[in-house]
């Protein structure tokens, strides 16, 4: 029966997004709620001045919306209002991580709302971003202690590894780089929507597997979500994202497998992700080693790539397939990797 409510989840979340954008982007530009392109960017990228962003609340609303309603309705009907504890436990973590990611998506949108009012690139310090975002991703996992999750990880072949209080620092370094790092992917039409698409389905099907529904559901909403998304994103857009929906998504992800406890896979799944923020990482390493020579012709990677040659459609579809590929590894550790519970 899990599987009719990913499918009832993923449906209506992809409708509500689809369709709240033939508002939505009317209604942002009404608001002159236009992106700023940097400067130091592509100059071909220029022509997209004044494109409407926050448009990730799209998503946002879809996938919250969607999760809360199928998992109540789910209770209802395939528990009778007699819920086991670890459903009640998996409840939780459904609703502690969209709390969680509403509240990275609530920095994003103070960010964006800074830049717009300013009409520049720049909104929140580095500083304060990095603040505001520990702060949730130490509630986070202070939520969880709460509720009686342990110091424990899973790790394909070994096994659950208990490495105890160094967990806390540790996950939430992971929590704030990969919200960060799904930052950084969003620069190209269609990019992070596309990334994130697949790397939900994945996430869906190791959590149905694992036969944790209502998690299942929580990654077919933010796929269903982030594809009604895509209808007004992809190239060429018709909004952005912003840092409200960038943020909100790395969030989202992030407690996605930190509810599975399989925290270690993200990985994986989030290997697009990584190699966005190191390419960063090491052209500013290797330019300040080298005092002014470059690794890349431009960073986050995407832009190597462009300045290459590739088209904004080209880069999309194969950074979307190094998903589906490491997606699909995650899950075959799952499976044969021991991880039954």
């Amino acid at each position: 029966m899990s599987g009719i409510w990913t499918i009832i989840a993923a449906t209506v979340s992809f409708a509500v997004s689809g369709v709240m954008g033939i508002w939505l982007v009317p209604f942002l530009k009404k608001l002159h709620f236009g992106q700023t392109i940097l400067q130091e960017g592509p100059k071909w990228h220029m022509s997209k001045q004044g494109t409407p962003t926050m448009g990730g609340f799209m998503f946002i609303v879809s996938s919250i919306v969607t999760t809360v309603l199928c998992v109540i309705v789910y209770n209802l009907v395939e528990t009778k209002n007699d819920i086991p504890p670890e459903t009640l436990l998996q409840n939780a973590k459904v609703i502690g991580g969209l709390l969680m990611a509403a509240g990275f998506g609530a920095i994003g949108f103070l960010d964006d709302y800074v830049k717009v009012a300013k009409k520049q690139n720049l909104g929140l310090t580095p500083k304060q971003k990095l603040a505001l975002q520990f702060i949730v991703a130490i509630a986070y996992l202070a939520a969880l202690y709460f509720f009686g999750e342990n110091t424990k990880t899973f790790i394909p072949f070994v096994g659950t590894v208990d490495i105890g209080i160094m967990y806390y620092p540790i996950a939430a370094i992971l929590i704030v780089g990969m919200v960060n790092a799904v930052n950084l992917t969003d620069g190209i039409d269609g990019l992070a929507g596309s990334v994130t698409f697949f790397g939900a389905i994945f996430v869906m099907l190791i959590a149905g597997y694992l036969g944790r529904t209502g998690l299942s559901v929580m990654s077919a909403a933010i796929a269903g979500g982030c594809l009604g998304f895509l209808l007004w994103n992809f190239f060429p857009a018709k909004t952005f994202m912003g840092d409200t929906g960038s943020l909100f998504l790395g969030g989202y992800l992030c407690a996605l497998l930190f509810g599975l406890d399989k925290e270690i896979l993200l990985i994986l799944v989030g290997l697009v992700y990584i190699m966005e923020m190191f390419s960063v990482i090491l052209q500013v390493t290797y330019f300040k080693l080298t005092h002014g020579k470059r690794l890349f012709k431009m960073s986050p990677i995407h832009h190597h790539f462009e300045k290459c040659g590739w088209s904004e459609v080209k880069i999309v579809i194969v950074f979307s397939i190094v998903t589906a590929i490491c997606g699909a590894g995650a899950l075959a550790l799952t499976i044969f990797g021991g991880a039954s519970y």
